[in-house]
């Protein structure tokens, strides 16, 4: 059996599922929910209507974009593909981001099962992976929702009742989630990670973004600033490996600054914003679209978000380098 999952490219992997599925179930928000969201904000904003429809319907769209994004993280062949972005339309209908993508994953490797077996394959493949799929949400999909909602909501409220602690917590574990090969910006849907509590994981991420990308600018120049500082600091995970040290900076920015998201300065965001850091600025755009576009929160963001992550970071991988602990080529990146 083990042979013929292996010959279908079903690993039953831990790794494959939880890492891999998972970041491209983040490709596929990008290029839905999240673009959408930032369209819709620029057509509210600026009341261009075109942009609102635009991100409006791309929004609405979001399941069957984790459908396809997953089943083509799992390498399946194209049947299995175009009928997963069924799948994750039930999923995401039934229980929201983490139901599609439980859905579209289940049925995806389904699928691949029964992929070419038959001669009527063009049936089979999709019937079957569609079916699975919809069963799959319709079983799962409520229950999954409720649980990472719940789970959510848990976080937020500890956040709201133990701000000072709690926002650490959070701004850390999404932080090192950003970095590490996890999606944090699947994570921040799923758990729909909003309010204070989403306030503290955007500061978290971007400490970690643009720590590294200042951090290591001698080594990486400009290119790897931007790279890094509004790309993704996961480009840091081999240096990581190898050398855990450079780990630190970036992150004691996070926890540093956590409280004065959440404790003094009430920062916060949405789930769509929460687990972006300074990707492409989608974390600013979103805390903007949360708490409004004035003078003080404009001046909120640049302290928490880009100042105050540069100037901790470089500070303390500094000193780390001038202990030893952080040599030059530590943090050098290919881009």
């Amino acid at each position: 059996m083990k042979v013929f999952l292996n010959s279908k490219g079903v690993t039953l992997s831990a790794k494959e599922y939880f890492i891999n599925a998972l970041s491209y179930m983040a490709l596929g928000l990008f290029s839905s929910l999240i673009i959408g969201l930032i369209m819709k904000t620029i057509g509210d904003q600026f009341k261009w209507p075109f942009f609102t429809e635009m991100g409006s319907l791309a929004m609405g769209l979001m399941g069957p974009a984790i459908g396809a994004a997953v089943a083509y993280g799992l390498k399946a062949p194209p049947l299995v593909i175009f009928a997963s972005i069924i799948s994750g339309a039930a999923g995401a209908e039934l229980g929201g981001p983490a139901g599609s993508y439980v859905a579209a994953l289940i049925s995806s490797e389904v699928g691949k099962v029964v992929s070419k077996e038959t001669k009527i394959d063009i049936i089979v493949t999709p019937f079957v992976t569609i079916t699975v799929g919809f069963a799959t949400a319709s079983l799962i999909g409520p229950s999954v929702a409720a649980f990472m909602e719940a789970f959510g909501a848990w976080i937020m409220w500890s956040t709201e009742l133990r701000p000072l602690l709690m926002g650490i917590l959070v701004a850390i574990s999404m932080g090192l989630a950003l970095t590490a090969p996890i999606s944090s910006v699947a994570i921040a849907l799923m758990l729909d990670l909003s309010g204070v509590a989403g306030g503290a994981a955007t500061v978290g991420c971007a400490a970690q973004m643009i720590g590294f990308a200042v951090s290591s600018y001698r080594e990486n120049g400009f290119g790897g600033l931007v790279a890094q500082g509004i790309g993704t600091s996961m480009l840091q995970v081999a240096n990581i490996v190898r050398n855990p040290y450079i780990l630190i900076p970036p992150t004691v920015a996070g926890a540093l600054l956590a409280p004065f998201a959440t404790v003094w300065l009430d920062m916060s965001n949405n789930s769509s914003g929460a687990g972006m850091g300074t990707s492409g600025f989608v974390g600013q755009i979103m805390t903007f679209t949360t708490m409004g576009f004035s003078g003080i929160v404009i001046l909120k963001v640049l302290l928490l978000h880009i100042i105050g992550p540069a100037i901790i970071s470089l500070l303390l991988s500094e000193l780390m380098r001038k202990a030893g602990l952080i040599k030059f080529g530590d943090m050098k990146i290919d881009y």
